[in-house]
């Protein structure tokens, strides 16, 4: 058995990939790639495609086909990674690094995901606009109600939502393709935009949000998670095979997003550039792009696949976010409540740039986001190969030396593109003004000083402590040696009552615990507004039947010998519990538990839940038998 916790861990190993063969075998394998290559299609890469291709025209085609390459490299490490160490990248890092190194990782991985997330907001209300001619301001607050459709869908299983996004991009990929045909570029033309060109100024800026927008940092940590659903067998056999098979996942997948792509950013250099539209034209422009096929409707079937593509990324951001969470700070919550802080932290600078800037501003916006993305790469990318040349935790898995080169070529890439960039706009803003230089000197640089410290440290700590892991920390612990057992006796016990059918089976519970050497202490809350406000002074009609009915419930289990009285509470019901269990020094709690379903929970909270945090004794929670 393994001593790590499980990436994703109410899907790990959900798809059985055993005892098939042929096509069958590669379906059980297809999927995780495809949720990847979601993020490769997405209101961001829309962006900077129609953004590069109505400024320069095909002249960044090869940025978008040299970054479909490092994507298609790297995500197929990061697949290895999760299939041979059965561990996601966070929780490799979290193994590699000390503890505050983790904290800063996490940190700029969930930068990233927000700034994934703000382009998949802008993307949402800009459909929503061009549907119901809703004001963006509108359409951005409006976003932040899809947590509960990525709630539902991630209860469905694994298969389910690979099937429902894989559909949700299906049209507007075939869309775009269908009308590159209809537009007849100019092939000579495209084909010398596979020819690479100096990059400098806005062209640079573009390039690096397009490599952002492609190769993203947190399908990293995802990649090497979604792996992990797949039933495979523990041999090298068998994890060569799903090695095999995974690749050709990455490899479909990722090429059908380049086309995809190149599709968008072919059609905006003939739709705009070629006709001497040279400013940068914005995703507000592109379902102009489908007038060819859907004439009058373009703008309503391009708003449902923006919003569309937008949901499906949504989708695969929370899971990230739940796996750099996890591994990175060893932290798990709901992850409905991860969801909410995400989008929370995208909405703001998506409302004070329509609030400051207009409407017109979230384009620019966008690109802005993923070049955040391109910057935090590195992050990743490097941790991610010397995890991948790892030969004594890899073993013979450990890449070779030509996949090695290229890797850290990709990576030397990135970093210094990055770099350039970084250079070239602080050069501008100093030269700008004198006030903008001293501020420049006091904030940014020292910023960017501890950035590349950082870098250096995640680059040289494996090089020079090479298998000197850090202790494993894990969300539940480690299982500890069982010595000796001995029964507990619980002298004083109380029993939450609320007057339903649960009662009974909550009191037959702690007899069961107690016996009648125990001492019992029935607890009712008082929740009226009058117990609200007066608490112990409040005597309403509800007030005077809750304390006839306990008293009948105290009388009963006198009769049957067991040592029984009342205690009644007012106001809010875990406060109430806990302030009751502290006074009478009970040291044991039943809980009767309404079975409430995940939405009911959400809107009405679980009183078990809160008194689990506000007491120190334990609390056992009794669910009502379901009649079958």
């Amino acid at each position: 058995m393994s001593n790590h916790n499980e990436s994703l861990a109410n899907v790990h190993h959900s798809v059985n990939t055993e005892n098939k063969t042929g096509w069958k075998k590669i379906l059980a394998f297809l999927g995780p790639a495809y949720l990847i290559s979601v993020g490769y299609m997405d209101p961001g890469n829309w962006a900077t495609d129609i953004a590069g291709g109505s400024a320069f025209g095909y002249r960044l085609i090869w940025v978008l086909f040299a970054s479909n390459l490092i994507a298609l490299l790297l995500q197929s490490l990061s697949a290895r990674l999760g299939i041979v160490r059965g561990l996601d990248l966070a929780q490799v890092s979290k193994n590699t690094y000390p503890r505050f190194v983790n904290f800063c990782l996490y940190i700029l991985a969930q930068l990233a995901i927000i700034a994934c997330d703000l382009a998949e907001i802008i993307g949402m209300a800009i459909g929503l606009q061009l549907l119901f001619n809703l004001p963006l301001i509108w359409g951005v607050s409006l976003t932040i109600t899809d947590t509960l459709l990525m709630l539902f869908l991630m209860n469905k299983g694994m298969r389910k939502l690979e099937t429902f996004i894989i559909s949700m991009i299906f049209i507007v990929g075939l869309s775009f393709l269908i009308e590159m045909f209809i537009v007849t570029p100019d092939i000579k033309e495209v084909a010398k935009g596979f020819i690479p060109n100096n990059l400098s100024g806005s062209a640079l800026y573009i390039a690096i949000g397009i490599i952002g927008a492609t190769v993203m940092p947190h399908n990293l940590y995802l990649h090497s998670s979604l792996v992990q659903t797949r039933q495979i067998t523990r041999t090298d056999e068998g994890i060569k095979t799903a090695i095999k098979f995974n690749f050709m996942d990455t490899v479909i997948a990722l090429n059908l997003a380049f086309f995809v792509n190149a599709a968008i950013l072919i059609l905006a250099a003939s739709a705009f550039f070629k006709n001497g539209f040279f400013e940068i034209a914005e995703i507000q422009d592109a379902y102009k792009l489908l007038d060819h096929i859907f004439g009058a409707t373009a703008p309503a079937l391009f708003a449902i696949a923006l919003i569309a593509a937008g949901q499906s990324s949504t989708i695969t951001g929370t899971l990230a976010g739940q796996i750099i969470m996890e591994g990175h700070i060893n932290l798990r919550i709901e992850p409905w409540l991860r969801r909410l802080l995400t989008r929370v932290l995208a909405i703001v600078p998506a409302m004070f740039t329509i609030i400051y800037f207009g409407e017109r501003g979230l384009g620019n916006l966008i690109i802005l986001s993923q070049v955040v993305l391109s910057l935090q790469l590195g992050f990743a990318v490097i941790p991610l190969i010397h995890f991948t040349s790892d030969r004594k935790k890899m073993g013979n898995f450990t890449i070779g030396l030509t996949t090695k080169i290229l890797a850290w070529g990709c990576a030397i890439l990135i970093v210094g593109l990055n770099a350039k960039l970084v250079y070239e706009q602080l050069t501008s803003w100093i030269d700008a003004s004198p006030t903008t230089a001293v501020w420049m000197y006091a904030a940014v640089l020292p910023a960017i000083f501890c950035i590349i410290s950082l870098l250096l440290y995640v680059f040289l700590r494996p090089l020079l402590f090479k298998h000197k892991d850090e202790h494993v920390y894990i969300p539940h612990g480690i299982a500890s040696a069982i010595n000796d057992l001995e029964a507990i006796h619980y002298h004083h016990i109380g029993i939450s009552i609320d007057f339903s059918k649960n009662d009974t089976d909550s009191i037959r519970h702690a007899i069961m615990q107690g016996g009648k050497a125990a001492k019992y202490t029935l607890m009712h809350v008082v929740e009226t507004a009058g117990a609200y406000y007066n608490g112990t002074d409040v005597m309403d009609h509800e007030t005077q039947s809750d304390v006839d009915n306990l008293d009948q419930y105290v009388i009963a289990l006198q009769k049957l010998g067991y040592k029984a009285e009342a205690k009644i509470g007012f106001g809010t019901a875990a406060t109430a519990i806990a302030e009751i269990v502290k006074n009478e020094k009970i040291d044991f709690i039943v809980m009767g538990s309404h079975g409430h379903k995940a939405i009911k929970d959400l809107i009405f909270g679980t009183t078990v839940n809160k008194v689990r945090h506000k007491v120190n004794v334990p609390v056992l929670v009794v669910k009502p038998l379901v009649k079958q």
